[in-house]
């Protein structure tokens, strides 16, 4: 198999004029953010509207009009926000260091860092920007509507790349444009980076090296056909990139999720396809504490309706050639079996929408590791589609970008 960081050419990684929201008063701007408009309903979006009359989501996720015309709502807003001066442009081009600090699962403080600028938009399987697992089917018109109304990035996809020293590169602070808290309480702060020379560092750095899509393989794809259909027209020439968070592929700077599975299949009758590969054990009460007792048995966790479990733990002789992935092992599993799957992380979240009937049974997977993540980009194999789920989210509305 052609190992993918030995294609060329590398991606270009480029500083922009960003489009912020202006921070005279304050560098703090939590009540015009919002988390990534698809990892949240209407009900929420309402909150976040009522929040602030300038809250990113009257820009990033339009629902007060019908049809095509709420995303020409979306550009006649931002351009309204920036004549009235409530988003500003910075004077020259520019990258944004990106800071997040949290509390782990473990109880641990960190933080994070990665730099947000404009990667280029690479051909499907043209190598550089390389994704990391199968995408399940998904309307793109949306964010491509949006995208064509505004003729902007409002929100960044997530990268990871592969060159050592990235992070040491982004340690030094730089001059801090806005922070905010989420409802998570995690602290979100972003530093502007204007000098030329460390701008031509980070730069260098990134495009050193392919760089894996984590999150925003749908933004990444809907990037590639505005590109197109921006090259036919003549313009805008910013359809050549896309805006994007970089952070280093390291275990420091990443804290992976798993997106649970929901089936319309009783538990009875997935259990019966399930024994012939997995060995069972009574898991009791399901909740936040079950993840961990999944780790140190190394097992998935079957969840009836009642909230009750059942640890499903695999056979290796069942598995033979199958990649050391929950989420592909399940896939392997059920791969006779006719059945219908979605998605949902959090635990709680999963017991909730099982007695609410949602589902008829799910399984709780575990987190897929650093090594299976850096597999993919030396190997090229996709995992399985929602395999991953990299957390804290980047809030929307911290920095956006201009394609004219």
């Amino acid at each position: 198999m052609i190992n993918p960081a030995t294609l060329d050419p590398m991606p270009r990684f480029e500083p922009f004029s960003a489009l912020r929201y202006s921070t005279s008063d304050s560098t703090d701007i939590t009540p015009l953010t919002s988390a990534p408009y698809d990892v949240f309903d209407e009900d929420q979006r309402a909150k976040y509207a009522e929040t602030d009359p300038h809250n990113i989501v009257l820009l990033d996720y339009p629902i007060d009009a019908d049809g095509p015309s709420r995303y020409q709502l979306s550009a006649d807003r931002l351009n309204e926000w920036r004549t009235n001066g409530h988003i500003v442009s910075d004077d020259s081009a520019t990258f944004s260091i990106y800071r997040m600090t949290f509390t782990d699962e473990a109880g641990t403080t960190r933080t994070t860092v990665g730099v947000i600028g404009a990667l280029e938009v690479v051909d499907e399987g043209a190598g550089g920007v390389l994704p990391h697992e199968r995408t399940t089917p998904k309307a793109k018109t949306d964010r491509l509507d949006l995208t064509i109304a505004t003729h902007a990035n409002l929100s960044p996809v997530w990268g990871l790349s592969l060159t050592s020293g990235l992070t040491a590169a982004l340690t030094e602070t730089g001059e801090l444009v806005a922070q905010c808290t989420d409802e998570e309480g995690v602290h979100h702060v972003l530093e502007r980076v204007s000098d030329p020379a460390r701008i031509a560092t980070i730069s260098r750095l990134v495009s050193e090296n392919p760089v894996l899509i984590a999150d925003g393989h749908h933004r990444y794809a809907i990037s590639r056909t505005f590109r197109d259909q921006s090259r036919t027209a003549g313009k805008p020439i910013g359809a050549e990139l896309t805006m994007t968070y970089v952070a280093e592929l390291v275990q420091e700077q990443l804290s992976v999720a798993a997106i649970h599975r929901l089936y319309d299949i009783d538990n009875a009758t997935l259990l019966s396809v399930l024994t012939t590969h997995y060995d069972t054990s009574d898991a009791g009460r399901v909740g936040t504490h079950t993840i961990s007792e999944m780790d140190s048995r190394g097992s998935l966790c079957l969840v009836s309706p009642d909230g009750t479990g059942t640890f499903l733990t695999p056979r290796a002789d069942t598995f033979a050639g199958v990649r050391d992935m929950d989420s592909a092992r399940l896939e392997h599993a059920l791969r006779n079996t006719e059945h219908n799957v979605t998605y949902q992380h959090g635990v709680t979240e999963v017991v909730s929408k099982l007695a609410a009937g949602v589902a008829a049974s799910a399984i709780l997977i575990r987190p897929v590791s650093l090594a299976e993540i850096r597999r993919t980009a030396d190997t090229g194999e996709l995992m399985p589609p929602k395999s991953t789920f990299f957390t804290p989210k980047l809030r929307t509305g911290m920095v956006m970008r201009d394609l004219n």
